[in-house]
C-alpha cells in the first residue's frame, strides 16, 4: 500500500510539474504577445516570398512575427498572390499558429517598381490585398510609393497619388484595416501628405533608412510625424553592416524617442546585411533581430 501511495504522489507531482512548465511556456508567449515592441522579418528579404518555409525560418531567426508579401506585380492586373487560394491561406495560418508567430502585415512590394499614380487597375490591386488581409485577420498593409512614386523626383504625381490614396483609404476604412505608406518625403512633407489624403486608415509606415540616408535627424523625424501617424516601422538601414555595428544609427536613442512618444507596435527588420556574406539569411537576420530585441524588449 505504501508503494502504491508513493507512486500516486509521484504521478501527481509530475502532473503538477508538467502543468507548471506548460503554464510557464504559455505565460512566456502571452507576455511576448503583449510586448510594447515586437520584432518581425520580411518573407521577401529572407528569400521566402509567399513560401510556407518562411515561418520556420522566422522562428529560427528569433522573430515574433512575419511580414508576408502579396507576390509579384509586373504587368498583371493584380498581384501574383498565392494567398488568394483558401487552402494555401489555411496552411499559412495553421503554421503561424503552430509556431506562435504573428503575421504583422501584408506587403504590396510590387509598387516599389510600379506606379500607383498611373496603373489603371490599382483599385483591384489594393482590393485584393484588403480581401487577403480580411481573410487572414491581418490589420496592416505596407504600400511603398517606390521609385516611380518618389514625390521628391516627381512632384507632378502628387494630385493623382492623393486622389488614389483617398480612395484606398475609404476601402481600408470600410474593411477595418490600415494602409501604411512609405514615401521619399521628409517627416514634415509626409505629415502634410497624410493630411491632404485625410484618411485615418492611411498612415506612415516609417523606415529608419529613409531618414538616415538622406541626412535627416531620425529622432526629430519620428517626433514630427507623431505617434498617431506611424502604423509600423521598418527598423533597418542600408546593407553593409549589421545594425549593432552601424555608426549611422542609434537604436537606443530611437527607443528612448519612441518611449517618450508613447508609440508601440511592430519593428520589422528589412535589410542591414553584412557585406561579408549578404546572402547568408539566417546569419544576418538572426544578428539584427537579436540586437533589435536586446534594445527594444529589455525591461519589458
Amino acid at each position: 500500500m505504501e508503494e502504491i501511495e508513493n507512486r500516486r504522489v509521484f504521478i501527481g507531482n509530475l502532473a503538477l510539474l508538467t502543468g507548471g512548465l506548460l503554464l510557464t511556456s504559455q505565460m512566456s508567449w502571452a507576455l511576448a504577445k503583449e510586448s510594447r515592441y515586437k520584432v518581425a522579418v520580411v518573407d521577401l528579404m529572407i528569400l521566402k516570398r509567399q513560401k510556407l518555409g518562411a515561418f520556420e525560418l522566422s522562428r529560427e531567426i528569433g522573430a515574433d512575427g512575419l511580414e508576408l508579401d502579396m507576390g509579384g506585380l509586373g504587368n498583371r492586373d493584380t498581384f501574383d498572390n498565392k494567398l488568394a487560394d483558401p487552402l494555401i491561406r489555411k496552411q499559412f495560418l495553421d503554421k503561424a499558429e503552430e509556431l506562435n508567430l504573428e503575421i504583422c502585415s501584408l506587403a504590396m512590394t510590387g509598387f516599389y517598381a510600379q506606379s500607383l499614380a498611373t496603373r489603371p487597375t490599382y483599385q483591384k490591386m489594393i482590393g485584393d490585398c484588403i480581401d487577403t488581409m480580411k481573410a487572414m485577420g491581418v490589420k496592416v498593409a505596407f504600400l511603398p510609393l517606390g521609385v516611380q512614386g518618389d514625390l521628391q523626383q516627381h512632384p507632378e504625381l502628387r494630385p493623382a497619388l492623393v486622389e488614389r490614396l483617398k480612395i484606398a483609404g475609404k476601402m481600408a476604412r470600410k474593411a477595418g484595416v490600415v494602409i501604411g505608406i512609405e514615401t521619399a518625403l521628409d517627416a514634415a512633407g509626409e505629415l502634410q501628405f497624410l493630411k491632404d489624403i485625410g484618411s485615418p486608415s492611411v498612415k506612415s509606415y516609417f523606415n529608419f533608412s529613409n531618414a538616415i540616408k538622406n541626412g535627416r535627424d531620425l529622432n526629430a523625424e519620428l517626433r514630427i510625424l507623431g505617434r498617431e501617424n506611424i502604423i509600423q516601422i521598418h527598423c533597418t538601414n542600408d546593407d553593409g553592416v549589421w545594425l549593432q555595428n552601424d555608426k549611422k544609427i542609434d537604436l537606443e536613442a530611437a527607443r528612448k524617442t519612441l518611449d517618450e512618444m508613447g508609440w508601440k507596435g511592430w519593428l520589422v527588420a528589412e535589410r542591414s546585411r553584412d557585406q561579408k556574406d549578404p546572402r547568408n539569411v539566417k546569419w544576418n537576420f538572426t544578428a539584427n533581430v537579436t540586437y533589435i530585441k536586446s534594445v527594444f524588449q529589455k525591461d519589458m
